[in-house]
């Protein structure tokens, strides 16, 4: 699976912006054809997506497609448009039921067949933006084996369920909880609100931490400035790595003579404190094979 530290939007219809977003080595670009492009440039935007995917080598990075919604009436129309070009995968935004993960699928799968592309290469990508999808969180994360990944909007979920955004982020943490729930217990990613203060760098930092610590993977953004911070702080330190792998070692050297919680540095080391490790571990390899630290330096 790939990399999805963070999720670069870049307005379909711009060009330039899709230009410049290649050169930041974010782990994933997505070409917006949904709330960054306005209803009278679809059709515009649909042709500069094609032309980006067609002739634009993307590096290291992702190269997504955020469609329209199937509610929108639009989303066949995009989907006829950038599936030749072939892209890594589609975005499916403001999915609340089963069936339009089905229908998505379907899709994808019949244009994999026509075009003589393995099933289940182009991967799908899914927006959970309501309170309605919230609740179907489960039923969709099982609804296709091509799905990788759920994505947290929260401006549209605040929006339905009549909520206040604050910056503590309380109206959220039972929404962004679940959906990390999820997302693990099918082994989905996690991908993280938006920090629309995309000036203010301590809010993307803070919101960052604290998306990490409740589980995500990583986090939305739209702004170039957000790329390298976002990767960072979704990326272990060498502290936590070298923390990691002497726990691993030392769960080792226990078993091999036969006992399992054992003490290390004064703190109680049982089999979820070892799985953690592995996972930290497991994380930091992927990043570190893609050739890509997110460090920005």
């Amino acid at each position: 699976m790939h990399v999805r530290r963070a999720l670069l939007y870049v307005p379909g219809d711009d060009r330039h912006k899709a230009e410049k977003a290649i050169g930041l080595e974010a782990d994933c670009v997505c070409l917006d054809l949904e709330d960054g492009v306005a209803p009278n440039r679809k059709e515009d935007a649909r042709y500069e997506v094609a032309n980006s995917l067609n002739a634009m080598q993307f590096g290291h990075s992702e190269k997504l497609v955020r469609i329209n919604s199937i509610p929108s009436g639009l989303c066949a129309q995009d989907l006829e448009a950038i599936l030749p070009n072939k892209p890594d995968g589609v975005y499916l935004p403001k999915v609340s039921r089963v069936d339009e993960i089905q229908w998505m699928d379907e899709k994808v799968g019949s244009y994999e067949k026509r075009a003589g592309v393995n099933p289940g290469e182009i991967t799908l990508v899914v927006g959970i933006e309501s309170a309605l999808g919230v609740l179907h969180l489960s039923d969709i994360c099982q609804a296709s084996t091509r799905l990788s990944a759920l994505v947290f909007g929260a401006e549209d979920y605040i929006a339905d369920i009549g909520g206040r955004r604050t910056v503590q982020g309380l109206e959220m943490l039972y929404a962004r909880s679940a959906l990390v729930t999820c997302a693990v217990a099918f082994g989905l990613q996690a991908i993280d609100m938006v920090c629309t203060e995309y000036k203010n760098v301590k809010r993307l930092l803070d919101e960052s931490q604290a998306g990490m610590e409740l589980g995500f993977t990583g986090k939305q953004v739209i702004h170039p400035d957000q790329v390298a911070p976002v990767q960072r702080a979704f990326t272990p330190d060498m502290s936590e790595i070298e923390n990691a792998e002497k726990i691993v070692k030392a769960y080792q050297a226990h078993m091999a003579i036969g006992k399992g919680a054992f003490t290390l540095d004064d703190r109680m080391v049982d089999m979820p404190v070892v799985k953690a490790a592995e996972r930290l571990l497991a994380k930091a390899g992927k990043i570190k094979s893609k050739g890509n630290e997110g460090q920005g330096d």
